[in-house]
C-alpha cells in the first residue's frame, strides 16, 4: 500500500476535502502541519468552505505530473514516483500521530481562547472599577455643591436677619433722638403770679405713671405662647419681628407674614401701626397679642 498523500492524511482525519484542497494549496503544499495550523486558525470563517480557484489540471494535495513540471522536471518526477510501501499496521501509526497533533493544536487553541477570555473578563472588570468610581466622585461633587448652597442660603437669611434688626436699631435710636428733642424745646411753665394762693393737694389731679418697659405676651396660632418684655418706646415691629424669628419652622419650610390683635377690645394692628411706639398703642405696661396669619391683599 502506498503512502498517503497530505490530502488524503488530511481527509482520513476528518477534514472535508474541500477544506483540506484549501489548506494545502493556501500553504504552498509545505505539509500536513502547515495545513493543520491553518485549518485550525480558519476554521470559523464565514467563507472557510468556499472553493479556491486552481490552474487547470493542478489537484491540490497531490504532487505535480510530469506533463505540468514540463520535460526538464519529467525526470525527477519519475524519480520520486517509487515511494516506499506502509504496512497497514505502520498507516494506523501515521494517522494517530496526525489525530494526536490535530489534539494538541485543538488543546492550544483552548489554552488560547481561555487565556483571551481571562484577559478580557479582566478588561471588564477594571472597567467597571473605573467606571464605579468616577460616578461615586460625581455623586460627592454634587453632594459638595449641595452643602455649600445650603451654608449659602443660610449665610444670606442671617445676613437679611442681622439687616432688619440692624434696621430697627437705626429706628429706635432715631425715635429716641426725635423724642428727645421735642422733649427739651417743650416751653416752660408760666410762673405763678405773686400772692396767688396753691390749690389744696386735694384739688391737684393725679398724676400718670410712665412706664419705661412693658411686658408683652404673644399668643401664637398653634396654642403655645411667647413672652418678652420690650421698652415702652420701642416700635410695635419690633414685637413683630420677635414673633416671626422664634415662632419656629412651619410645615412646608415657608413663613407666612403675621397680623398681630389685640383680643378685648378687638383690634387689628396695619403697617402704619408698626411705625408707632408700644406706649401710643395702649399696650404699656402690659398686653396681650393674637398672631393670625396675614391675609393677602
Amino acid at each position: 500500500m502506498a503512502e498517503l498523500t497530505a490530502l488524503e492524511s488530511l481527509i482520513e482525519m476528518g477534514f472535508p476535502r474541500g477544506r483540506a484542497e484549501k489548506a494545502l494549496a493556501l500553504t504552498g503544499n509545505q505539509g500536513i502541519e502547515a495545513a493543520m495550523d491553518w485549518l485550525m486558525e480558519h476554521e470559523d470563517d464565514p467563507d472557510v468552505d468556499e472553493p479556491l480557484e486552481t490552474p487547470v489540471g493542478h489537484i491540490l494535495g497531490r504532487e505535480p505530473t510530469p506533463e505540468q513540471v514540463g520535460p526538464e522536471g519529467a525526470g525527477s518526477a519519475a524519480a520520486g514516483e517509487s515511494k516506499p510501501i506502509l504496512t497497514e499496521e505502520e498507516r494506523q501509526e501515521q494517522t494517530k500521530r496526525m489525530l494526536e497533533l490535530v489534539a494538541q493544536k485543538q488543546r492550544e487553541r483552548e489554552e488560547r481562547e481561555e487565556r483571551e477570555a481571562l484577559e478580557r473578563e479582566k478588561q471588564r472588570r477594571r472597567q467597571g472599577q473605573e467606571l464605579s468610581a468616577a460616578r461615586q466622585k460625581l455623586q460627592e461633587d454634587e453632594m459638595r455643591r449641595a452643602a455649600e448652597e445650603r451654608r449659602r442660603e443660610k449665610a444670606e437669611e442671617l445676613a437679611a436677619r442681622q439687616r432688619v434688626r440692624e434696621k430697627i436699631e437705626r429706628d429706635k435710636a432715631e425715635r429716641a433722638k426725635k423724642y428727645g428733642s421735642s422733649v427739651g424745646s417743650q416751653p416752660s411753665l408760666p410762673a405763678t403770679e405773686p400772692g396767688a394762693v396753691p390749690s389744696s393737694p386735694s384739688q391737684e389731679p393725679p398724676t400718670k405713671r410712665e412706664y419705661d418697659q412693658c411686658r408683652i405676651q404673644v399668643r401664637l396660632p398653634d396654642g403655645t405662647s411667647l413672652t418678652q418684655t420690650f421698652r415702652a418706646r420701642e416700635q410695635l415691629a419690633a414685637v413683630r419681628l420677635y414673633v416671626e424669628l422664634h415662632r419656629g419652622e412651619e410645615p412646608g419650610g415657608g413663613q407666612d407674614p403675621v397680623q398681630l390683635l389685640t383680643g378685648f377690645p378687638r383690634r387689628a394692628f396695619s403697617e402704619a401701626d408698626m411705625e408707632r411706639p408700644l406706649q401710643e398703642l395702649g399696650l404699656v405696661p402690659s398686653a396681650v397679642l393674637i398672631v393670625a396669619k396675614k391675609c393677602p391683599s
